[in-house]
């Protein structure tokens, strides 16, 4: 595109979105361009900050002329898959076994997951996905890491979802949830629980039978995927830099992940890829290390189960596939199902192969991956509100001087954002499908390191990757919720921050000083972190 027309048509498009959202900057104020509204830098802000703030193509997908993938792979990420297998139906291939039919019904306005009081797959905005653990913080291996509840015919789920029940406690922390000044606020907490007869399969853990008393359930939500192509932009150079700095200043850092000056562990995939390392940087858990093999092009395939070509095999697992298999019911239906399968006579050995086949035929294109993923990197954060305002330059004062910053890093600056693809997928020229995002100046307030913060009923393992907060603000008007945290367990930016004092917590020195602070002084803080 000419440089001048678009700057042209970006200042229209401005003054159009302004008129449109009373909350959008003021065009005619000199200080528009000013560079913490632009939240994703210049390639990656989109100025909307209406209900649809979420769902912006970035200014980088126009420049590259993918509008129309990016589109194209909205559909994709929209709408429902069906359990239809015809190679004419559109989205088809959804099951056997699937968590969700369709990636918005976990992501609603393509934000965060909303607090829910039930486990119901149906519900559009339920973003939870169960996690299932020992006592030892390590996953069942019974089931897949994500929990599926939902399956098609004549297969069985393998886990009853209608039994789940979530109960939503008090909690009362030290200070008695008041301030000194006497502003009181309230702490929840989920507490999950399963009766043992709602599993399908047996309790086990790496093949083993575990008792049931030893079964922790915790629930995990999804966050906003906007803005994840500009994190993905950041060098791994500055990656490391950041767990450099971090350590040097006696950082609290997960020894699994970051030891004695180095990464301890790195992502790699060995199935589809090359098995190259890739530094952690996507998921509470930091366990994928790239966008284009993280957690969107993850769960297009192991949310629906729908197959592509580089995944040609079932989100499964072996111990579903055997009890399946030996099930009188699943046996007598299986070849109404699937006729195809009638392979070797035997019904036990047909099921089983169908379930852990590698060979199955691809539901998805792979025009349509592209255009998915060209949707996913494309998705552009929206602008910082009033940040000319002095509420604004208070909170933002106030937020750094608190140590906030520490964990919360302001800015980054990304690199050359060379696409990289640990499934050597996008590799060559499907590459250059892409968008790309090098050298912007973006302010997600993240320093994509994992930190502790010791609630009850806490994240498993007790750590969890500092999620972005550009944007966040928005969430109420875009999702119609505004829960916080990774099981929404805050409904408020104040109790988001009060479940970060506990004694042990690595930010227990910024809630200490946010306790000191005036009514005025927290509301200006709470106004800042939900206007960037």
């Amino acid at each position: 595109m000419n440089k001048v027309l678009s700057i042209c048509s970006l200042i229209g498009c401005l003054a159009l979105l302004s008129a449109c959202s009373s909350d959008s900057p003021d065009p005619s104020k000199t200080n528009l361009y000013e560079e913490q509204y632009y939240s994703g830098g210049k390639l990656g802000t989109a100025f909307n900050n209406t209900a649809t703030c979420y769902e912006q193509f970035t200014p980088a997908v126009e420049e590259a002329g993918l509008v129309a993938r990016f589109k194209r792979g909205e559909r994709l990420f929209e709408n429902p898959f069906d359990t239809s297998t015809d190679p004419n139906f559109p989205l088809r291939g959804l099951g056997p076994l699937w968590l969700r039919a369709s990636c918005i019904a976990c992501h609603p306005g393509y934000g965060h997951g909303a607090r829910q009081t039930e486990y119901n797959s149906h519900i559009i905005g339920n973003g939870y996905l169960l996690v299932l653990t020992d006592q030892n913080d390590t996953y069942l291996s019974s089931l897949t890491g994500m929990p599926q509840t939902q399956a098609a015919p004549p297969f069985k789920a393998p886990l009853d979802e209608r039994k789940i029940k979530i109960d939503w406690l008090p909690y009362t922390d030290e200070w008695g949830n008041k301030f000194d000044d006497g502003e009181t606020y309230d702490l929840i907490y989920p507490e999950v629980t399963i009766p043992e007869d709602a599993f399908y399969v047996p309790l086990q853990v790496k093949g083993k039978d575990i008792p049931y008393s030893d079964l922790r359930v915790r629930l995990e939500s999804t966050i906003g995927i906007y803005g994840t192509g500009l994190l993905d932009a950041i060098s791994d150079e500055d990656l490391r830099a950041q767990y450099q700095t971090e350590e040097k200043h006696g950082a609290n850092l997960n020894p699994t992940v970051w030891k004695n000056g180095d990464f301890a562990r790195y992502y790699t995939n060995t199935k589809q890829g090359d098995g190259t390392k890739y530094l952690p940087r996507y998921t509470y858990g930091l366990t994928r290390g790239s966008i284009q093999d993280g957690p969107g092009a993850n769960a297009i395939w192991n949310i629906t189960n729908v197959t592509r070509s580089d995944r040609r095999y079932h989100y499964m697992t072996p111990a579903y596939a055997k009890v399946a298999s030996e099930d009188p019911e699943v046996q007598a239906k299986f070849y109404t199902y699937y006729p195809e399968w009638r392979k070797s006579g035997d019904v036990k050995k047909d099921i089983y192969d169908y379930l852990t086949s590698s060979e199955l035929p691809a539901d998805m294109t792979d025009e349509e991956y592209i255009d998915f993923m060209v949707w996913h990197r494309g998705l552009a954060v929206p602008s910082a509100r009033d940040a000319d305002s002095k509420e604004f330059q208070q909170g933002k004062k106030l937020f750094e001087e608190m140590g906030c910053v520490s964990c919360h890093r302001p800015t980054w600056t990304t690199g050359e954002d060379q696409i990289r693809d640990p499934n050597n997928f996008f590799v060559g020229a499907r590459a250059s499908l892409l968008p790309r995002y090098p050298h912007q100046k973006i302010w997600p307030y993240t320093d994509m390191i994992q930190h502790q913060l010791q609630m009850k009923n806490n994240i498993r393992t007790g750590w969890c990757r500092t999620t972005p907060l550009w944007g966040r603000g928005l969430s109420m008007k875009a999702t119609g919720a505004g829960d916080r945290l990774h099981d929404c367990r805050a409904r408020t930016v104040i109790e988001a921050i009060m479940w970060h004092g506990a004694k042990t917590s690595d930010a227990r020195a910024s809630v200490e000083k946010f306790r000191k602070l005036s009514k005025e002084e927290r509301k200006a803080v709470v106004t800042f972190i939900e206007s960037i």
